[in-house]
């Protein structure tokens, strides 16, 4: 039996987790859920799986979600709240791994916390390795932590590898990506793109912040700069391809000439299902794919006209130091103003590209609170360049 807790429960990649999980009762238990709007269903999955204990991250909705669990009839759960409290379900010592589903910077935290207590780390928070790269990667080997990566993309890569390591024989890794909804619009119009129409993904379902990040290419940005830091793999040993079917999730390609791929159809729950169970595999409820159904497979460069996002990651993987996190800041600033309806959706990348600029980024990264003061300047540095922009 697998003790789990589940950080960002209410979203896409913690729904798809407890789906796996409702499969496999003999194999799982919840300790805890986080949530941080949808308190109903927080409230529901605590009463289905009985969960101990539910973490929110502000202390006015602790009322709400007490109203909440009675009404599903989870009596027994107790409540938690704050940063600290999610630290503490991602490193208590009855939890054996911590599905690591907080969207953005939040997420860092209790990510690291699960990685200093040598925790299973089931890591879709790609932001944790964005902002922290090296200290990260450190606490994990200092603590023994294992890491197992949720991204389709980097679970692919995972999987095609020798045990999961980068060893000499491999030159390059290749990451898929979609596209969007946004490949074949002309560019010129993208300045009018609404929000509607930058969440509408082709191919997956994900949550609001994330699907505009797959709009624009910088969650494939974000996803290179993740490959670096998991697989210890060179900037010049990471591309990036268009897949518009989706169906390869990744590539790695060997000095011998072979490139092994994973196939399987756009579905969260077929890497979630294999880091639950690694090194087993377990039924993960996804269809069989079928080639013969889909029956074309396409390729194509990414457009960094069309996607200027994507070649700012890879510039702020190129500078390093500070600049990936940096980056990640002024995305969040930028997306959540472009959902907002006050920035448009080329804004952006606009935001982003000044705020690298204006940022140092050579700024020392040492330490979890050098990160996050440099993640905070960041973020004042987008948000005055927004305000300019729309006064």
């Amino acid at each position: 039996m697998q003790v789990l807790s589940i950080l960002g429960a209410t979203g896409s990649i913690g729904q798809s987790t407890l789906d796996v999980v409702r499969r496999h009762p003999d194999r799982y238990r919840v300790h805890a859920l986080s949530g941080r709007q949808q308190i109903g269903q927080l409230a529901r999955d605590c009463a289905e799986f009985a969960v101990p204990l539910a973490v929110l991250p502000e202390a006015a909705q602790v009322d709400a979600l007490h109203a909440a669990l009675r009404e599903a009839g989870a009596t027994r759960t107790e409540i938690l709240h704050g940063p600290q409290a999610l630290a503490e379900v991602a490193s208590c010592r009855e939890v054996d791994a911590v599905m690591a589903a907080i969207v953005g910077a939040a997420g860092l935290l209790p990510s690291l916390a699960a990685a200093r207590a040598g925790k299973r780390v089931l890591l879709a928070n790609k932001e944790a390795l964005v902002m922290s790269g090296d200290l990260f990667t450190r606490a994990c080997q200092d603590n023994g932590a294992v890491v197992l990566p949720i991204d389709s993309e980097h679970n692919a890569v995972f999987q095609c590898l020798p045990m999961g390591r980068v060893d000499a024989g491999v030159t390059r890794i290749t990451l898929t990506a979609s596209g969007g909804p946004f490949r074949r619009r002309d560019p010129a119009t993208l300045a009018s793109v609404t929000p509607e129409e930058a969440v509408a993904h082709p191919n997956w379902r994900m949550g609001r912040k994330i699907s505009v990040d797959s709009a624009t290419m910088m969650n494939k940005g974000l996803e290179v700069i993740e490959a670096h830091y998991l697989f210890g793999v060179p900037l010049e040993g990471l591309e990036v391809v268009i897949h518009p079917q989706s169906v390869i999730h990744s590539m790695v390609s060997y000095r011998d000439g072979s490139t092994l791929a994973q196939l399987g159809n756009p579905d969260m729950r077929t890497p979630i299902a294999h880091a639950l169970a690694y090194p087993e595999r377990i039924d993960s409820g996804v269809a069989p794919l079928s080639l013969v159904d889909i029956a074309r497979l396409d390729f194509e460069a990414p457009d960094l006209a069309r996607f200027p996002c994507l070649a700012l990651a890879f510039e702020a993987l190129r500078q390093g130091g500070a600049a990936p996190n940096v980056l990640n800041a002024a995305n969040e600033v930028a997306v959540e103003a472009f959902l907002a309806r006050r920035l448009s959706f080329d804004g952006i990348a606009r935001i982003c590209a000044q705020t690298l600029a204006r940022c140092d980024a050579g700024q020392p990264c040492g330490s979890i609170d050098a990160v996050l003061e440099i993640d905070r300047n960041a973020r004042k540095v987008a948000a005055d360049l927004l305000d300019a922009s729309v006064s």
